[in-house]
């Protein structure tokens, strides 16, 4: 039985460490692990060099996703962010074969035409992640989006990002529903509010993971997975592996009844 492709988001050793140590410090680690992809963080880059990272992870047999927190649509404008075109080519200068993005501001009026065209002529392949903030973050923008996207054919998949539903008090189990069947990512994380109200991302509980399994069964046999909340601690390989695990055995269950 083929395992799903599991990637792991740099974001997950915390910003101090990642910045300090380079994201390439991270490669064997992830391979060490049992991960399949890595998921580079534009926001928490230094000095690394592209083609090294790029040339480094082929070498431990694993692939790459690139993460921009650039927003594809802006406010007031239809055309696509003119930044696209730069953080796609910057996706592939890290040898990524995914760049994610978030949504933005999506409206009636945004012209997908030049979108496609931008998309045309990189091989890259686009994902769109539902993030915290209110345009970006609720249910109802990424159906239209996605309606838009299927009536043009375009080869854009969502990062459906369980945990960031949260910020906007949407309902994931909905959002599952509505958007499943475009999804190409997820974004793994449990989510807490602390002591002072606000809302962060913490590891699953045996409940989230459960939760989780329910959610997946609305999306594509196998669909890539990514934790996406903290890992830390002393053996970074156990930790990760552990977690590597877990994410990989979501959904594999209903596979497994399939074939009783």
């Amino acid at each position: 039985m083929n395992r799903p492709a599991v990637s792991i988001s740099l974001s997950s050793y915390g910003a101090d460490l990642v910045r300090q140590r380079g994201q390439g410090s991270f490669i064997q680690i992830l391979a060490l692990a049992g991960a399949t992809r890595i998921e580079w963080r534009e926001e928490l880059l230094t000095g690394e060099n592209p083609a090294q990272l790029a040339e480094a992870t082929r070498a431990e047999g694993l692939e790459s996703v690139y993460s921009s927190p650039m927003e594809l649509w802006l406010a007031g404008q239809s055309k696509p962010n003119p930044e696209l075109i730069t953080a796609l080519q910057r996706a592939q200068a890290f040898g990524a074969r995914w760049l994610k993005v978030s949504l933005g501001y999506f409206t009636d009026n945004n012209d997908l035409q030049t979108l496609a065209r931008v998309l045309s002529e990189s091989a890259v392949q686009l994902l769109v992640e539902n993030d915290q903030t209110l345009h970006g973050g609720r249910i109802e923008p990424f159906k239209r989006f996605f309606d838009e996207v299927e009536q043009h054919t375009l080869p854009i998949k969502m990062t459906f990002d369980i945990g960031n539903w949260h910020w906007q008090d949407q309902s994931p189990a909905s959002a599952a529903r509505l958007l499943g069947r475009h999804v190409g990512y997820v974004h793994c994380k449990a989510v807490t509010r602390r002591a002072d109200g606000k809302l962060v991302a913490i590891p699953p509980a045996a409940s989230d993971l459960q939760q989780w399994e329910e959610l997946l069964r609305h999306m594509a046999q196998g669909v890539m997975r990514a934790a996406e909340y903290p890992l830390q601690g002393d053996d970074l390989v156990q930790l990760t592996r552990e977690h590597v695990a877990a994410l990989a055995h979501l959904g594999q269950s209903q596979r497994e009844n399939a074939h009783v």
